[in-house]
């Protein structure tokens, strides 16, 4: 199911300010501290950085982005820096082995978007594009993967046996292609050779997995997303689909499956299966602080609901 924004929203969306008074009453006063009945918070776990600087932030209220001096919360999601609260160096920067290009709607709304808290936090491996205006993409197939769901689409661990088809034309290497056909049905080997070649296979497929240079992101809600996935700029890359976990986001779609995340949970859950199952290490906390700012709003929401009688 997939990746992409669910129409993410900051935990004061600048946009809304109908919401109900006490609830933002609620919000503005209570403390950082999980009550017992968040305990199954699935985001408790990750090693994130002290986050100290965002509960002083919320204390003092809004404060002025220090690019176009417009209040918010937190950071400037037009500027894509934090306001001056909160000092950047007190912000963990994430450095990550793939480069993301995320494509925004140009409808979805810059308030309510979560693909601004992977550029925040990982600045230098992380782009933004506003659609129509992206890159060509063609000249680089064999390198580049599409995040979002498809009859085509493949899981995470299947990218290196996916990606290896493709040269840098874009096409099918039909002289090179170890998946071509079933090993049984080649000519027949001496034991001991077919297995080495089914070794130098498995191995050539890991090492095509690994040449996965950028991954790219659609940022929108689902009904806003065949004008973007249908663009001929597109067309012909390999789709990943993330099939295996769900969602924390506050604002998700009604009718949509939990498997449907918001853009920075999609290229977190990414991160991680792709440092399991392609770079073949183990995982220890290197990405978490993507949901740096993620995390904290998800407290903040729960407190605030709870506050407010809803749960």
């Amino acid at each position: 199911q997939l990746a992409m924004s669910l129409n993410s929203s900051t935990l004061l969306n600048e946009e809304s300010s109908q919401g109900p008074k006490r609830n933002t009453e609620c919000l503005e006063s209570l403390e950082l501290q999980t009550p017992s009945s968040f305990q199954d918070n699935p985001l408790q776990q990750l090693q994130l950085a002290s986050q100290e600087v965002l509960e002083k932030a919320k204390k003092s209220g809004r404060s002025k982005c220090p690019r176009c001096s417009s209040s918010r919360m937190f950071y400037c999601y037009t500027c894509f820096v934090p306001v001056e609260t909160v000092p950047t160096k007190e912000i963990p920067t994430v450095k990550l082995p793939l480069k993301i290009d995320i494509i925004k709607h140009p409808n979805e709304t810059d308030g309510k978007s979560t693909a601004v808290h992977a550029k925040l936090l990982a600045p230098d491996d992380v782009t933004i594009y506003k659609y129509p205006c992206i890159p060509e993409y063609e000249e680089k197939r064999h390198e580049i993967a599409l995040i979002f769901p498809g009859p085509n689409s493949v899981s995470v661990k299947d990218i290196a046996f996916h990606l290896q088809k493709y040269t840098k034309k874009g096409v099918y290497d039909n002289d090179d292609d170890c998946s071509r056909e079933p090993f049984l049905k080649q000519a027949k080997l001496e034991p001991k050779e077919e297995e080495k070649n089914l070794s130098e296979c498995i191995s050539s497929n890991r090492s095509e997995g690994t040449r996965l240079k950028k991954i790219i992101f659609i940022d929108s809600t689902w009904n806003q997303t065949n004008k973007i996935i249908t663009d001929e700029r597109l067309q012909g890359l390999l789709q990943i689909e993330l099939k295996t976990r769900k969602t924390c986001f506050w604002r998700h779609q009604k009718g949509k499956p939990a498997t449907y995340l918001s853009t920075i949970e999609a290229i977190y859950y990414f991160l991680v299966d792709y440092h399991q199952e392609i770079l073949k290490e183990n995982y220890k906390g290197q990405y978490d602080n993507l949901l740096f700012f993620f995390s904290f709003m998800y407290t903040l929401i729960k407190n605030a609901k709870c506050c407010a009688g809803k749960e």
